[in-house]
């Protein structure tokens, strides 16, 4: 399902305390208990929530991934400012590697307007995003392609872009847990961001707020690994410390 943006506040609210009650969800969107308990139920039919008895808590996993076009949907505003942000930031001529997520995906589409870019990438969306563009030359790295989101892993992609040092590795990331470190779910995947981390000069991390305090099972890599943060809203409090100690820029997207 795509959210609404009501649905869609829900889940923000849900996933910045952890667990709320349905009494006080309907309180604080003026709504009905009656609404609240319908849109409850499609969140949690489709995998985006959680319920037990009386309310609503973040869906627990740390194996398993939201779909793909579930993700494209939710916080589709906050990763195009993201994008929009990253953009301005990188200059024309240099080269970059991006990797699988539908937030990296929104930037490739603003780096549209850029000139003389070299972008590696094991995201096929990625890669036919950014083709359209003359001033853009795309390298494709090989192995096995995901179905689900065309993302590209295995061993085969990791020794291909270990022939690379690029100027900027452009990453996404599934949760953001509150010791500082960068997670996943994919195991395969994990080790193609890793190589990324290590073949890159900078390395860029663009996450969104919900990333912060979400659990994943992966480590892909901690604060002191990255050199700027790319999000939509200022990190909860317990973690500008650690951003700060790891000498991170925290660049918030208007």
């Amino acid at each position: 399902m795509t959210p609404n943006p009501r649905q869609a506040e829900l889940i923000d609210a849900v996933r910045a305390e952890g667990a709320v009650s349905v009494e006080a969800l309907a309180a604080r969107f003026g709504v009905t208990l009656q609404t609240v308990r319908r849109d409850v139920q499609r969140l949690a039919e489709a995998g985006l929530l959680a319920r037990f008895h009386g309310g609503v808590r973040v869906p627990s996993s740390t194996t398993e991934n939201i779909a793909y076009r579930q993700r494209q949907a939710l916080q589709a505003e906050g990763k195009a400012r993201i994008a929009r942000a990253v953009a301005q930031r990188v200059p024309d001529g240099c080269s970059l590697i991006l990797n699988i997520g539908t937030t990296t995906e929104a930037i490739a589409r603003e780096l549209l307007g850029k000139r003389g870019l070299r972008v590696l990438t094991n995201n096929l969306n990625v890669a036919a995003i950014l083709s359209d563009s003359a001033a853009i030359e795309v390298i494709v790295a090989g192995g096995v392609v995901r179905p689900r989101d065309r993302g590209i892993v295995g061993e085969a992609t990791v020794d291909f872009i270990r022939r690379f040092k690029v100027d900027i590795g452009l990453i996404g990331i599934s949760g953001i847990e509150q010791d500082g470190t960068l997670r996943d779910y994919d195991v395969r995947e994990v080790t193609v961001a890793r190589a990324i981390v290590e073949h890159s000069r900078e390395v860029w991390l663009a996450a969104d707020h919900s990333k912060f305090n979400r659990p994943a099972m992966v480590e892909v890599a901690r604060f002191g690994q990255i050199d700027a943060l790319f999000t939509d809203a200022p990190p909860p409090e317990a973690f500008v410390p650690l951003l700060a100690e790891a000498g991170v820029e925290c660049v918030i997207a208007d």
